[in-house]
């Protein structure tokens, strides 16, 4: 199992970013995926997750109404549009996928929201 993840970078609060995880080695449509992130001095938390058909989304209290999950099955691909940037998004943003009864973490993309 591989993931690809990119979209990360520098953006102003009140800004917006667009992620995405390019995933391979398993069958990507059969799946549920999730955003995970991780900031300094914090523990890995749950952001975002979506059934492997895209009909259910579950968010986080800190990111509902203003990060999307999204996925194209014919790309193996998940998104995460986030809006309205704050400061304390600040993280690295992995892609996740539990898999025959492992867990399958991407290498990271950083998101730094500053002025």
């Amino acid at each position: 199992v591989q993931f690809a993840e990119s979209g990360g970078g520098l953006v102003e609060p009140g800004g917006s970013l667009k992620l995405s995880c390019e995933a391979s080695g398993f069958p990507f449509s059969d799946y549920g995926v999730s955003w995970y992130r991780q900031g300094p001095g914090k523990e890995r938390e749950q952001v975002a997750e979506i059934s492997s058909d895209g009909r259910y989304r579950k968010y986080s209290d800190s990111v509902k109404g203003r990060f999307t999950i999204t996925r194209d099955n014919d790309f193996n691909t998940a998104y995460l549009r986030m809006n309205s940037l704050k400061p304390e998004d600040t993280a690295v943003y992995f892609c996740y996928v539990r898999y025959q009864v492992s867990d399958w973490w991407g290498s990271g993309t950083q998101v730094t929201v500053s002025s």
